[in-house]
């Protein structure tokens, strides 16, 4: 690019002087420069602004190679000054690699401190051949490994390469192959002789392509040999593709839909690069809430040996290096380990969930991209969410080379308002789909509904905070008392056995939110969790969604983050007429805006809800029956789509545990604790049956020592700490709101109580079901015996009769008596 000859102006002695040249803009293209020139002016203007320290490394007092520390960012470049135009010159950044500017700050700056010397800045202008010849990788478009050639031996050189290079001095396409031939006899032709670094990179890349491939097609030709010989699963033929595609390309980005199976592709493909490659370190990076689900999928489809890392920072940094092929992490330890990870040397990195690192200018985006791998496999159904930004943060991960510059990228792109400048739309967006067509695959259920089942289930396994094991354990103390009197008595009187169905029910509530438990505080991950699955969901689909919930205060709690989101819903539990119902189910129906249905198990049977494709449970009930009552309002006669289950397990509690006894043969399965018989009045078989679950369920739930997520309160703010036991590090206010809105499921404390019109409902609800159970007990003469003796109680004494009710402690009976003292007040006025 020209330069051009500043403008001069006289001062009052006579003498000329340069007239300031104006800034250039940096928020907007000025009119009389075209997009490139824009974006050289600006590092040029910026480079005259620093103040980097620069070492001249070689022996030439201007055309060398130099290193450029930068104080502030405390990175060091190699930059290489070979001429006073673009072009020639070199500079190890990645803006430089990007920009296709042939510039970049670091240069301009040494060239601009070279132009402050008349003697040096006369050598620039008059150019300069070195003696030897080299091999270099020119960036562009398009990456060229291109030669330069020296005086020393000249012909000679040019000779040689005729075989290799083409007239513009490019290597050619069929010589990547044999390439090194030609740099043996350069080198023993001259021993100056150079063949910079990052083109040799680049050659061996193409050739491992072409290696790949070859090794790949010979594995492929007995398709299903090789397909089990690496997972233990029945593959789908389009996972099998995506295996396929990732073990080609070594660098990828799996965009599917979800519930397409992403992740099982994924560990497809790690064990097949085990065996094709000889990999032996797989980094998993994924947020904190799927650690254990990824844990989980490796153990059912894989033999192989794993690591979930946690714990402090000395003792993450020892399983890093650990033996075993996978290590799981999540994403916001990446920045804090980044040096024992690129220390440990990881061939493959699973990135899931990569909408993670969608800004660009985060700090979880910028460290994440720092870590070092030959192959990387990024996940995630939505690349694309809002801006073309999130798209280009995304694809550097897996080739920051394939979009260019993003100046250049948004600009080709965006269509602004000529006013304001404002983004009002894009435009040639399939020339996008093209550039990134070697890289990307994606995957819509729609282009492979023949080959799904009809009704695919999956569980996904989530951590709980702090605040919800306190809660839990506290619940599990009472049942394991109790548990314990039983196993000596083998007897539990009738008061028992209701603090047990209450203390099983909040062990369960406490899985959910610790708002079901209190209704004045909001700790919880599965909300979180529902809100990223249903975003993917209605980001790449019109599809609707279900969502049950044993408790209508769960409900409540999406309602409200649905109502953030501006997402339409309708909502069905017990305290809604019936004759408002209907509305629910038409509206849910008909309306395309409606697009989720919230239910309690008051919808659990007689609803026709097939315009929903998605069913997703945020707890378990314990009875089976009850369970496919849920699904079956969405998988039945009339539904056109294949239909997918998410259950929302938490990981290592009860809930987990019943998992396994959704399939029993036991008393459980006839309604135990579920719209069926009442605990408390069981028969003794039965009795003793369910025991048996409830101590076995006891016994394995307990909490993980390190697997909660921890919070600390400070204000109005909950700030997450960690998702381990890990060393707090001091970061700054920014810094916690990107670690936030990167990695932790963000618990808000809000006061829900103020909610009352749904606290009348949920208080019309229990009070309808106490009436329900009661005109049940009464129509039995010997339930209502029962009842009648634990109610009732006589003072073997005094011979007095007392009516005993059951209360949490005396602080329900002091408030009580309050209310009914105020009640009576009211009256009396």
């Amino acid at each position: 690019m020209s330069k051009t000859q500043p403008s001069l102006r006289k001062k009052k002695g006579g003498k000329s002087t340069p007239k300031p040249k104006p800034n250039v803009p940096y928020h907007r293209k000025p009119d009389n420069l075209s997009l490139d020139k824009w974006q050289f002016e600006l590092r040029k203007q910026f480079a005259e602004k620093q103040n980097f320290e620069v070492n001249n490394m070689g022996q030439h007092e201007v055309f060398s190679d130099y290193q450029v520390f930068n104080s502030e960012s405390k990175n060091t470049y190699k930059v290489a000054i070979r001429s006073a135009e673009e072009g020639l010159n070199f500079c190890s950044c990645m803006d430089f690699k990007t920009n296709q500017l042939g510039s970049c700050k670091h240069i301009e700056y040494v060239l601009f401190q070279i132009n402050k010397t008349s003697r040096k800045k006369k050598i620039l202008k008059q150019g300069y051949q070195p003696h030897y010849t080299s091999v270099y990788l020119q960036y562009g478009k398009e990456r060229k490994v291109k030669i330069r050639y020296g005086i020393e031996n000249e012909n000679v050189f040019r000779n040689l390469s005729v075989n290799y290079f083409d007239e513009a001095g490019i290597l050619k396409p069929e010589a990547y192959s044999r390439v090194d031939s030609f740099l043996q006899k350069a080198h023993a032709l001259h021993p100056d002789f150079r063949c910079y670094t990052d083109a040799l990179e680049f050659i061996l890349e193409k050739r491992e392509a072409q290696t790949r491939n070859e090794k790949v097609d010979r594995q492929l030709k007995q398709s299903d040999k090789f397909f089990n010989s690496i997972i233990k699963a029945d593959l789908f033929p389009y996972q099998k593709q995506g295996i396929e595609f990732a073990l080609r390309k070594s660098r990828c980005l799996l965009a599917d839909d979800m519930g397409l199976g992403k992740t099982i592709q994924a560990i497809g493909a790690a064990e097949g690069m085990r065996k094709l490659y000889a990999i032996s370190k797989v980094l998993i990076v994924c947020p904190t809430s799927l650690k254990y689900q990824w844990k989980s999928e490796i153990q059912k489809f894989t033999g192989s040996d794993l690591c979930v890392i946690e714990g402090n920072v000395r003792e993450r940094e020892k399983q890093y290096d650990n033996s075993s092929f996978y290590k799981i992490c999540s994403y916001h330890v990446v920045g804090r380990d980044l040096d024992a990870i690129n220390k440990a040397g990881f061939d493959l990195v699973i990135l899931d969930e990569a909408q993670r690192i969608k800004n660009w200018q985060t700090v979880t985006a910028k460290n994440v991209k720092r870590v070092k791998s030959k192959h990387v496999m990024v996940l995630t159904g939505t690349p694309l969410e809002n801006k073309l930004e999130e798209l280009y943060s995304v694809v550097q991960m897996v080739d920051p080379h394939r979009l260019g510059a993003l100046f250049r990228f948004v600009g080709e792109h965006q269509i602004t308002d000529e006013v304001s400048g404002k983004i009002i739309g894009y435009k040639d967006l399939n020339k996008i789909g093209e550039v990134l067509n070697e890289i990307l695959l994606r995957r819509h259920k729609r282009d492979v509904l023949k080959q799904l089942p009809s009704r695919m289930d999956k569980n996904l396994f989530v951590p709980m905070t702090e605040r919800q094991w306190l809660y839990y354990n506290d619940a599990k103390e009472a049942v394991v008392k109790l548990v314990n009197k039983w196993m000596r008595f083998k007897f539990l009187n009738e008061s028992d056995r209701q603090r047990m169905l209450i203390n099983l029910n909040l062990m369960r509530m406490a899985c959910n939110s610790t708002f079901i438990v209190d209704q004045e505080t909001r700790h919880d991950t599965k909300i979180d969790e529902l809100m990223s699955i249903l975003e993917e969901t209605f980001a790449n689909s019109d599809d609707k969604v279900v969502v049950f919930s044993q408790w209508e205060r769960m409900t409540r709690i999406v309602a409200m983050e649905l109502d953030k989101r501006n997402i339409k819903y309708e909502s069905l539990h017990g305290g809604v007429p019936g004759k408002a119902r209907e509305k629910l189910f038409e509206n849910f129906r008909n309306n395309p805006e409606s697009k989720v249905f919230l239910s309690t198990d008051a919808g659990g049977v007689g609803l026709n809800l097939q315009s929903a494709s998605l069913l997703i449970n945020l707890d378990l009930p314990w009875n089976p029956a009850v369970l496919e009552q849920r699904i079956g309002r969405i998988h039945r006669m009339g539904q056109k789509k294949n239909v997918q289950i998410i259950n929302l397990i938490s990981k290592e509690t009860i809930e987990e545990e019943m998992l396994a006894k959704l399939k029993f043969k036991s008393s459980m399965a006839m309604g135990v604790l579920d719209n069926g018989e009442s605990t408390v009045f069981l028969g003794e078989g039965k009795f003793n049956e369910l025991m048996k679950q409830v101590k076995d369920m006891t016994d394995k739930a307990v909490p993980p020592s390190n697997g909660f997520i921890s919070e600390t309160e400070e204000g109005n703010e909950i700030t997450v700490v960690a998702t381990e036991k890990s060393e707090p590090e001091a970061i700054s206010p920014t810094q916690q709101m990107q670690l936030l809105d990167d990695d932790i499921p963000k618990a808000t404390a809000e006061n829900f109580s103020t909610n009352e019109a749904n606290e009348a409902s949920a208080l019309i609800e229990s009070g309808a079901g106490f009436f329900n159970k009661l005109l049940e007990t009464l129509s039995d003469k010997s339930k209502t015996e029962k009842l009648m003796n634990t109610l009732v109680k006589t003072d073997e004494a005094t011979g007095q009769t007392y009516l005993q009710i059951p209360v949490k402690n005396t602080a329900v009976v002091e408030n009580g008596l309050k209310l009914l003292s105020q009640l009576f007040n009211e009256a009396g006025k």
